[in-house]
């Protein structure tokens, strides 16, 4: 594992993991996203949320692979939490864009004190809708989102185009079982899917414990590493592996 990544985040707001998971588990992630659309019939792929992570012990699995936190750590400490989890899958063609935005903007947390890790569960291209970022805007302040109606897209709002310069964006390409680490206040969006293929990622928001969530039933609140802070949060139990019930995956039979 890369030991300077702090360095190269701290000066650009965002770093690349490459092979941050194995290929066995980026085939399980991708048959979780197929699971979790046909247990989810109406929802689109850009919006599996956090709620169906609180009983689902393969995303945790998943977002406590100590290969991640290990990674984590470096950015937010060895007592660690998710605060929350989202599958963003573009699907072929139809696959929605993200408009510019800073994460903290929708965040209830005190302090901001998170990171992001974005795992590609699929190869994340600029034709199938990679994130793009504006490298070094996390040295900004926070700014209100606004309502967008006129664009379909994943958010349904963004940043005022006043604090965006396009013409700066750099994109984020990545392969699967690879991630990129960014910072609440980096400005950063993703186009739609114009091409055949998915564009599978699932976005993973660690916090060190000390900090407060303060709308719990909004977040997927689980302790993955280390010790809690009393009075702060209180976390979800891990979800039990019940046959029949949850996807099978490499494991499972330790999560009951």
């Amino acid at each position: 594992m890369q030991d300077n990544l702090k360095t190269a985040y701290d000066r650009d707001g965002y770093v690349i993991v490459r092979k941050a998971i194995d290929v066995d588990l980026v085939a399980e992630a991708q048959q979780h996203v197929h699971w979790l659309l046909e247990h989810n019939p109406g929802v689109r792929p850009e919006q599996l949320h956090a709620h169906l992570a609180w009983n689902d012990p393969f995303w945790i699995r998943l977002v406590s692979d100590d290969r991640l936190l290990d990674v984590a750590q470096q950015f937010v400490g060895p007592d660690i939490a998710l605060f929350a989890t989202h599958y963003i899958c573009k699907p072929p063609r139809t696959g929605q864009a993200v408009l510019w935005h800073q994460d903290g903007s929708y965040w209830p947390l005190d302090p901001m004190e998170v990171v992001t890790l974005w795992l590609a569960v699929s190869d994340s291209t600029p034709e199938n809708g990679c994130m793009r970022v504006i490298p070094s805007t996390h040295h900004l302040t926070l700014e209100a989102v606004q309502q967008r109606t006129d664009v379909d897209s994943v958010l349904g709002s963004a940043m005022s185009d006043a604090h965006v310069d396009e013409s700066k964006a750099v994109d984020v390409i990545l392969k699967a079982g690879d991630a990129s680490i960014h910072h609440p206040n980096l400005i950063h969006g993703s186009e739609a899917n114009s091409s055949d293929q998915w564009r599978m990622g699932l976005t993973i928001r660690y916090v060190p414990t000390t900090t407060r969530m303060l709308k719990p039933e909004m977040a997927a609140p689980f302790l993955l590493r280390g010790k809690a802070v009393p009075g702060i949060n209180t976390y979800r139990p891990r979800p039990r592996y019940q046959p029949g019930v949850h996807m099978p995956f490499a494991g499972c039979e330790a999560w009951k």
